[in-house]
């Protein structure tokens, strides 16, 4: 149960305590309990919605945007924050776009960013409610969950550190359901071979990059993800 407490840790406020150090090996796997954490985070707000049925639509949805935001501790809005910022700024130069992702501080171009975006989020709150839909809210937390784990199977990392590994070089596809097409014996990845990421146990010999994000400067202790080994 320990990957899915780092899970919940990482990406909730819930409040949830680890008996003691995580290895880097259930830092990896906790990768596989985000789409599970959303799912939580979606009943929790379906919940919420049932109890506020009888409020004005308008009221509900601000305290339904408030709670989500609250729930998630911002995590979401703190990446794009950085990467508003560095898009922005960087104006295509690569050191300078890193740089200002490390830089703690939120510039302009972030809080209109972040702005818009709660913007957008109200309305469309709003117009689901209004539709009736408001189980769509148990559908969007987890799709925004599923999706980083394949971010980081199929991006390549931005941040040249010691401790981020390439991409897998070795398959062992007896092992791996996901190394495709499958052979009796280990045989190198290529264009044509596709190998899942190190969480997934016994499956490659290495480790894997990932994206860069509002974490990528985060140390190996503190950054969950699927690349410790």
């Amino acid at each position: 149960m320990t990957p899915l407490l780092i899970a919940l840790q990482f990406l909730t406020r819930l409040p949830v305590r680890l008996a003691g150090m995580p290895t880097p090996a259930q830092l990896g796997r906790s990768l596989l309990w985000y789409p599970a954490v959303g799912l939580l985070l979606g009943l929790l707000l379906v919940t919420a919605q049932q109890l506020l049925a009888d409020v004005q639509v308008l009221l509900q949805a601000a305290l339904l945007l408030t709670l989500w935001v609250g729930l998630s501790g911002g995590l979401h809005l703190d990446g794009l924050a950085d990467s508003a910022d560095a898009w922005v700024g960087g104006m295509g130069d690569r050191e300078r776009t890193l740089a200002i992702m490390k830089d703690p501080r939120s510039g302009p171009m972030a809080v209109l960013v972040l702005a818009l975006l709660l913007l957008l989020k109200f309305a469309a709150l709003v117009a689901l409610l209004e539709a009736g839909e408001a189980l769509a809210l148990l559908l969007v937390p987890w799709l925004a969950r599923v999706l980083p784990p394949l971010l980081l199977l199929s991006t390549p990392t931005c941040v040249p550190a010691a401790w981020v590994r390439p991409w897998p070089t070795t398959c062992r596809a007896a092992s791996c359901p996901g190394c495709w097409p499958p052979t009796g014996s280990p045989s190198p990845c290529s264009a044509a071979r596709a190998c899942w990421p190190c969480w997934w146990p016994g499956c490659c010999s290495s480790g894997c990059a990932g994206c860069c994000g509002g974490a990528s400067a985060a140390p190996p202790a503190t950054r969950p993800g699927p690349c410790w080994s």
